[in-house]
């Protein structure tokens, strides 16, 4: 029993030395729990994350007031996939209160998600080839991130005015469509992107965007059966406004405007967001915890040299 006990005060020691090794890069807080800090290179510990309105959230590494649930995984900064799950562990947190998901998804919204929507010209034979000539981008909020004017590569045949609302004028102060998708594919990028048959949208720009992060409301089960329309009916953006949002869009005949359309598909998928997000996150894949980042892991597990990297080790033996 006593060289037992020396063994396990010789091993507590050398945990008490790597721990303060810890301490001191600022791996692990005093009170032994590991923190949102990293020295790994590409990563920024104390980033900030920017709202809407310009004004900063705050930062990991401070205690925000307590307006509700805030988990550890919406530490800074967090995968746009990984949202879903986050949705789904306060679902089961709090027996599924909207509420709760809502207040604590506040911190990702403005910079997790857009709406987008595209108006497209006809050129090519017959002008039957679809390219982009406006595209706006709408923040969670509905406030406008992006609208512009794109002048096609191809030359135009038919405006498509009826419906697109792009007329030769239009055509005048236009960008070029390279310059237009470099601009609107640095805003999606690793954002969750909200539209409605957003796939044209995409091939307009170019562009594949990844599926997991792509909210289409043309496709949303719950959308349809809470407008009371089957499953695999193919409902317009039209349809779906008068009936779960009480208004008209898409009328008049000057055509389309991308503003509205994008509005209101960020409109539809808020009003259903828990939901959609719900049942999301219960296709995924179940992602094992981590035991240097999860919060219920016990402290006394790090005694084991497998939780401690490498050149740690080294330079602390």
């Amino acid at each position: 029993p006593q060289g037992r006990s020396k063994k396990r005060s010789r091993k507590h020691q050398r945990f008490m030395e790597r721990r303060a090794v810890l301490e001191q890069k600022g791996l692990l807080s005093p009170h032994g729990r590991l923190g949102c800090h990293t020295t790994e290179p590409g990563l920024e510990a104390h980033t900030a994350l920017t709202k809407a309105n310009g004004t900063t959230a705050p930062r990991c590494d401070e205690a925000p007031k307590p307006t509700g649930i805030v988990s550890a995984s919406l530490c800074p900064p967090a995968s746009p996939d990984s949202i879903a799950r986050h949705h789904s562990v306060l679902l089961a947190q709090g027996n599924g209160s909207s509420k709760r998901v809502r207040t604590s998804s506040l911190i990702l919204r403005p910079a997790k998600y857009v709406a987008i929507d595209c108006e497209m010209v006809g050129t090519g034979p017959q002008g039957r080839l679809s390219e982009l000539a406006r595209c706006s981008v709408v923040n969670y909020e509905g406030d406008v991130i992006y609208d512009k004017y794109v002048r096609p590569e191809l030359p135009i045949v038919d405006y498509r005015t009826r419906w697109s609302g792009i007329t030769k004028r239009h055509m005048k102060n236009a960008i070029p469509f390279t310059a237009a998708q470099a601009e609107i594919l640095k805003i999606l990028k690793d954002k969750i992107v909200v539209g409605h048959a957003i796939h044209n949208d995409f091939q307009a720009l170019k562009y594949f965007h990844p599926k997991e992060r792509t909210r289409d409301t043309s496709q949303s089960r719950v959308l349809k059966k809470r407008a009371g329309l089957p499953v695999r009916a193919s409902v317009s953006l039209k349809n779906l406004a008068r009936h779960l949002l009480h208004k008209k869009i898409q009328v008049g005949c000057k055509g389309h405007s991308s503003v509205e359309d994008a509005q209101t598909a960020m409109e539809l998928y808020r009003l259903v967001e828990v939901q959609w997000e719900k049942e999301l996150a219960h296709s995924l894949p179940p992602r094992p915890p981590s035991p240097v980042t999860d919060p219920a892991a016990d402290s006394s597990q790090y005694l084991e040299d497998q939780y401690w990297p490498t050149e740690l080790m080294a330079s602390s033996l």
